[in-house]
């Protein structure tokens, strides 16, 4: 069957695989690659993972159960059975969903945030730590920013491996990290206990650790839509659930590097 799509000028082609993981008669679980959008959304529309998936398959009835955003990458889990649909999204929805993510981010203390608290989980050490605040989007503002009020965002954030790398990185470079002499990189994992959007990047950026390739967080930079070459170093690393339809547990683990 031919799909057939709407046509979208100057939408640069995504050249990375999008791999799947899983799949069985209700659901696809696929290892959504950096730069690609999960669904259509502005400029793009071809080049984003529902779309492929419909081509490949050629089954116009898939759905995403939830999303990640365009330059995060790892496990993304598409619904094909259209009755089994509201089966699946409601398992995010009840945070019923144990997701763990990995980020490159600097090593370095962290710095108090503004509002929002932190909570050490093993005293005296700094990590793990429990990261919470209150996270708002507007519409057509590109970045999420914390206010004083009521906790809607909870993350627990630990340390990863040891391995660490230093980048050079000059001001006038134009990359997400200018203005580095020298950065420091290492692993951190984090648990996020609720979904707010963009909110692992807020809330590592918070703590004065900002996402290695975060051109959002601390401050906006222009995208060149063309390059690849540096993704935002965040990848969602595994999904685990109890599945609504056969009642088994399911693990699923991304295969993305960090690098």
């Amino acid at each position: 069957m031919e799909a057939r799509h709407r046509f979208v000028l100057d939408e640069p082609e995504v050249p990375f695989e999008l791999a799947i993981l899983y799949e069985d008669e209700n659901i696809i679980v696929v290892d959504k690659p950096h730069f690609l959008a999960t669904t259509p959304r502005g400029m793009w529309y071809r080049q984003t993972a529902l779309v492929r998936l419909r081509e490949r398959f050629g089954e116009p009835q898939i759905t995403p159960a939830h999303r990640l955003d365009r330059l995060t990458a790892g496990v993304v889990l598409f619904v094909r059975d259209p009755a089994r649909r509201r089966d699946y999204q409601m398992l995010f929805q009840d945070h019923r969903v144990e997701k763990v993510y990995e980020c490159l981010a600097p090593a370095k203390p962290i710095t108090r945030p503004k509002t929002g608290t932190i909570e050490r989980l093993d005293p005296p050490a700094v990590f793990p730590l429990r990261r919470c605040s209150h996270i708002v989007k507007d519409r057509g503002r590109l970045q999420a920013y914390e206010v004083p009020g009521e906790v809607n965002a909870e993350t627990v954030i630990e340390l990863g491996d040891m391995d660490l790398e230093q980048t050079s990185s000059g001001p006038s470079s134009g990359s997400p990290n200018a203005g580095y002499a020298a950065v420091r990189y290492r692993r951190y994992v984090l648990h996020p206990k609720t979904g707010k959007t963009h909110q692992l990047r807020v809330h590592m950026n918070s703590l004065g650790l900002p996402i290695k390739g975060d051109d959002l967080y601390p401050r906006i930079i222009e995208p060149d839509y063309s390059d690849f070459s540096q993704p935002l170093q965040l990848v969602a690393r595994s999904m685990g659930f109890i599945d609504p339809v056969g009642h088994e547990p399911r693990t699923f683990v991304s295969r993305i590097p960090l690098v």
